[in-house]
C-alpha cells in the first residue's frame, strides 16, 4: 500500500518536472531567437505540438525602484500588448503647431502631439517564461500563453 502511494506521488512529480522542463526549453529557444534578431511586441510561435502567443517587453531597470515593481510593470505591459492583439485598439492623434516671433524677428516653432489609445478587453494567463539583461541597464521579459491549434 505504501509502495502504491509513493509511486503515485512520484508520477505527479515527474509530470510537473516535465511541464517545467518544457517551459525552460521554450524560454531558452525564445531567448536565442530574441538575441539573434531583437523585437518587442506580440508574436505567435509554433512548435510541433503547440502554438504560443508570446509577448516581449524590454524595460530600463533604473526607472523602477525595486525588482518587484519592474516585474509588475513588465507583466502589465505584456498583458496590454496581448489584449491589443486579441481585441484591437483605436488610436487617435492631434498635432498642434505653435509659431511665435520675438521682437528681433526670430521665429520659434513648437510642435505638440497628443496620442490616445483606446482598447477594451483583458488577457490573463500570461506566464513569464524568462527574463534576462538584454543590454546595459535594460531587462527583457518574455511572457507566453499556450493557444489552441486550429
Amino acid at each position: 500500500m505504501v509502495l502504491v502511494a509513493v509511486m503515485l506521488g512520484l508520477s505527479g512529480i515527474s509530470h510537473a518536472q516535465g511541464y517545467n522542463q518544457d517551459n525552460v526549453t521554450l524560454g531558452n529557444y525564445l531567448k536565442r531567437m530574441y538575441m539573434n534578431a531583437p523585437f518587442e511586441g506580440v508574436r505567435l510561435v509554433e512548435d510541433y505540438d503547440n502554438c504560443y502567443l508570446i509577448s516581449v517587453v524590454t524595460l530600463e531597470k533604473a526607472k523602477y525602484g525595486s525588482p518587484s515593481a519592474l516585474n509588475r510593470v513588465a507583466s502589465v505591459k505584456a498583458m496590454a500588448q496581448a489584449s491589443r492583439y486579441f481585441n484591437g485598439s483605436q488610436i487617435t492623434s492631434d498635432l498642434i503647431i505653435r509659431t511665435s516671433e520675438d521682437n528681433n524677428g526670430h521665429s520659434d516653432t513648437e510642435m505638440i502631439e497628443h496620442i490616445r489609445e483606446h482598447s477594451a478587453g483583458y488577457v490573463k494567463e500570461l506566464e513569464m517564461l524568462t527574463s534576462f539583461q538584454s543590454s546595459e541597464g535594460w531587462t527583457t521579459f518574455i511572457f507566453a500563453k499556450q493557444m489552441e491549434m486550429n
